[in-house]
């Protein structure tokens, strides 16, 4: 019977284990890591330029294309996609 719990035990830590690492990643994700050509470099751009995600979203096409590594047709993408 000690055997029998003891399996159950590591089998339910291991599967929380495994669901927590799943949230946590997820939660780290940004719906910018999904436009293709935005990488560290420019979401940290637009970060500090916009200063939110709303913010990114509410701005215009011009005024994202005006962050440095920004080019007008990845801005035009980058309002599609988010």
């Amino acid at each position: 019977l000690y055997l029998v719990q003891r399996i159950r035990d590591e089998a339910h830590r291991f599967a929380i284990t495994y669901h927590r690492n799943l949230r946590s990643k997820s939660s780290l994700k940004s719906p910018l890591d999904n436009v293709t050509g935005i990488g560290p470099k420019r979401k940290r751009m637009l970060m500090r330029r916009f200063g939110t995600l709303k913010g990114i979203k509410e701005a215009a096409v011009d005024d994202l294309a005006s962050v440095p590594g920004m080019t007008r047709s990845l801005a035009i993408r980058l309002k599609q996609t988010i």
